[in-house]
């Protein structure tokens, strides 16, 4: 499977974020323009000692990113502000899960243009959102459960 943030902006959610796809397998797309350094200390400190390990695409914008995209890639968008729950996204081997920056989510375009492929994690409603590293292991972990041989 695929993480893929767009223009992240807190250096530690990626730092975590890529600490969880080490230990998954995961390949992690950053889509710029990142709100942060991958030079800075806190990117390498929330990673621990795994920054390294992590199998790191970065890309200049969304138009780069997609034409760097195998023909069929499966992409699943998760957004607060979708309808329907994470819990029916169907979710492939090769899915590239898509998340948007930490203050406004994913762009408003990206949303409507990709409304049937648009999920998001339940909530009680006491909050706007969960923290993007949160989200993200949530999406993964469930991605993966679904696909573990039986």
């Amino acid at each position: 499977m695929h993480i893929v943030l767009v223009e992240p902006e807190i250096h530690w959610n990626t730092g975590n974020i890529g600490r969880t796809c080490v230990g998954t397998g995961t390949t992690l797309h950053l889509v710029g323009p990142l709100g942060f350094s991958l030079d800075e200390k806190e990117v390498r400190r929330a990673g621990l000692d795994y920054w390294p390990k992590v199998d790191l695409r970065l890309y200049k914008g969304w138009g780069e990113f997609e034409t760097a995209l195998p023909a069929g890639a499966d992409l699943l968008y998760f957004s607060s502000e979708a309808d329907k729950e994470f819990w029916d996204a169907p979710f492939s081997e090769g899915s590239y899960l898509v998340f948007g920056r930490e203050s406004t989510g994913l762009p408003a375009g990206l949303r409507e243009a990709n409304r049937t492929r648009l999920y998001r994690i339940p909530q009680n409603g006491e909050i706007r959102s969960l923290n993007l590293s949160t989200a993200a292991g949530i999406v993964l972990y469930e991605g993966l459960r679904r696909l573990r041989p039986a």
